[in-house]
């Protein structure tokens, strides 16, 4: 269970959740995970898809005025019609449109509070190409005789993250390691998965088991690459390097994957380039990630740096990401996303 005492009006969000709230006076919010299954009948699991966390929210009624769900799909090139927020109350579940969506969040104004959750209208044209973003978690177990890993591939939702990860550590305890992310090097130590150990990407919610395929490896290499390919036209959506080593601590490592690759960044950096220059903050952490992803380099920060206004040092920033690709430009979008959430919301209403 979560509480946040919210000190005045504004708009806040949990960095724990992905939850948001605007709010127009000094309050107390309570809130936690409900599990999709329990309350989503039979008949409209057949129907409708969880898209995102199920919250129940408790507070004292009128001092909300948004509400901001979580949800990993990418908006890019869908239907946003078929998206609806379902509320549970006394066993019944009621629908109503948000409303907006942006990116990673969908937007309910006056709330009523019950359990609510974002779901997706089927449809049997799009069940297999709804795009979404989504995790890579990889976990070795040091205590088998060989080096046996645990790929999971699951939705970018935190709460199914966070249970996953709290399952792993329970289950191995100290058998659990991390792996890190590296540039590929060697061809030769490529990881294929047999074709009967393709990996279907689907929801599970946070009580159920999720799906993963165990791997052995019975000659570890120095570097190993893993590739995710879409069968459905063999395109590689995601790829890392394992090396091996002897890192004993014990944590996950997860990395981003978009699913079906999206260009919703470079659409969004063209779109408010102006704005960005005269608003984006946090500059100096927004350039800590761009080099640990590898995106610039120290020369690279140097030169924004060295600008003389905060303007003049975020257009250099943004003019050399959009020189290196789309590729970048999704990554910069991604760490505003998580860094300054809220400006995106505010210069993207609609996506």
């Amino acid at each position: 269970i979560c509480r946040a005492h919210l000190p005045g009006a504004g708009v806040f969000q949990c960095s724990i959740t992905g939850l948001g709230f605007k709010v127009k006076s000094e309050v107390t919010i309570t809130y936690r995970y409900a599990t999709w299954t329990t309350h989503l009948s039979k008949a409209d699991q057949e129907m409708w898809m969880p898209v995102g966390p199920l919250f129940r929210i408790e507070v004292q009624p009128g001092v909300v005025q948004a509400v901001y769900l979580p949800h990993f799909i990418c908006l890019a090139e869908v239907d946003t019609s078929l998206c609806s927020i379902a509320h549970f109350k006394s066993g019944q579940m009621t629908l109503e449109r948000p409303t907006r969506l942006v990116a990673f969040s969908a937007v309910l104004e006056n709330p009523s509070f019950s359990l609510l959750g974002m779901l997706w209208r089927k449809l049997r044209s799009t069940l297999n190409s709804l795009p979404m973003h989504s995790l890579v978690l990889i976990f070795q177990q040091l205590s088998a005789a060989n080096t046996t890993l645990h790929f999971y591939l699951i939705p970018d939702d935190n709460s199914v993250k966070q249970v996953k990860q709290r399952e792993l550590f329970q289950e191995t305890e100290d058998d659990v390691c991390k792996f890190t992310a590296a540039p590929h090097r060697e061809k030769d130590s490529t990881c294929f998965l047999p074709s009967q150990a393709q990996l279907p990407f689907c929801y599970k919610s946070l009580k159920e088991q999720q799906l993963f395929v165990e791997i052995y490896i019975r000659n570890m290499a120095d570097e190993i690459e893993f590739l995710i390919i879409d069968t459905r036209d063999d395109t590689e959506v995601w790829k890392a390097s394992l090396r091996s080593g002897r890192n004993s601590s014990c944590v996950a490592a997860s990395n981003t994957v978009t699913w079906v690759w999206c260009l919703l960044g470079a659409a969004f950096m063209k779109k408010h380039k102006t704005k960005l220059c005269s608003r984006m903050r946090q500059l100096s952490t927004i350039l800590l990630h761009l080099r640990d992803a590898n995106v610039i380099n120290s020369d690279e920060e140097e030169e924004v740096q060295c600008q003389d206004t905060s303007q003049r040092r975020n257009k250099v920033l943004l003019e050399l990401v959009e020189k290196k690709g789309l590729e970048a430009q999704e990554q910069l979008y991604q760490i505003l996303q998580k860094k300054d959430p809220f400006l995106l919301t505010d210069l993207e209403e609609y996506i």
